[in-house]
C-alpha cells in the first residue's frame, strides 16, 4: 500500500489553511483525542452546542469537563492550544501555535464521508501525532519490522480517502462553504448521558 496520497493530501490541506504541517486522521474527533492525549490535558472546556462526541472525550480520557455558554463561529478552544475547527473552511485561517482539528465528515464542506486533519506548526509534534495515529509505527515501512514500544491508536486516514480528498479539493476551494451556527447543534449538556457528570 502506498501512503503517497496521504502525504500529498496533507500537503495540499496544510497549504490551503496556511499551516506548516497537517496530519490526516480517520475523523476529527480522533484528531482531537490524539491532541489531548499528547498534551496530557486534564480538562476540556466545551460549548453546550456542539457535536456530542467532543464532550464524550472527557469520559473516554478520564479528564474534567467544563461546559461553557459560547456562541462560537467556525471553531472554539477545547484547551489553551487545542481547537475544535470541525466546520472551518477558510483559506489561510490556521492560528499559529495551535493544534486545529478539521472534519471531512459527509456534511462538511470537503465531504469525504469520514476523515479529518490536525493542523499545527510544530514539526516534532506533527511527527509524534503521525506515529500515534498509525499504531505507534511509521508509514511506508512494514509494521512487523518496526520495534513498536508504546500503546498507540489505529486512527489514520486511508490512502483511498486521501485520494478522494485530492480529487474533490479543487471544487471545495472554489465554492463557498456553509456558514454553521450553534443552532445547527442541540444543547448536548442536557442529554441524559451527561447528567450527573
Amino acid at each position: 500500500m502506498s501512503f503517497k496520497p496521504i502525504k500529498d493530501f496533507e500537503g495540499e490541506i496544510a497549504n490551503f489553511f496556511g499551516a506548516p504541517y497537517a496530519v490526516a486522521v480517520d475523523c476529527c474527533t480522533h484528531g482531537l483525542e490524539l491532541c489531548l492525549r499528547m498534551s496530557n490535558a486534564k480538562k476540556i472546556t466545551v460549548p453546550r452546542h456542539t457535536y456530542i462526541s467532543v464532550p464524550m472525550l472527557s469520559v473516554k480520557l478520564g479528564i474534567e469537563l467544563e461546559w461553557k455558554d459560547e456562541a462560537w463561529l467556525d471553531h472554539y478552544d477545547l484547551t489553551e492550544n487545542i481547537i475544535d475547527a470541525a466546520v472551518l473552511w477558510r483559506k489561510g485561517s490556521y492560528i499559529p501555535g495551535k493544534m486545529m482539528c478539521v472534519s471531512f465528515q459527509f456534511k462538511k464542506h470537503l465531504s469525504l464521508g469520514r476523515g479529518g486533519v490536525i493542523l499545527l506548526d510544530n514539526e516534532s509534534a506533527s511527527l509524534a501525532l503521525k506515529k500515534m495515529s498509525y499504531d505507534g509505527r511509521t508509514p511506508d515501512t512494514p509494521w512487523a519490522t518496526q520495534k513498536i514500544d508504546t500503546m498507540r491508536y489505529h486512527y489514520y486516514m486511508t490512502p483511498e480517502t486521501a485520494t478522494l480528498g485530492l480529487e474533490k479539493l479543487p471544487a471545495a476551494i472554489k465554492t463557498t462553504p456553509k456558514q454553521w451556527t450553534i443552532n445547527d447543534w442541540p444543547d448536548v449538556s442536557k442529554m441524559p448521558f451527561f447528567q450527573g457528570r
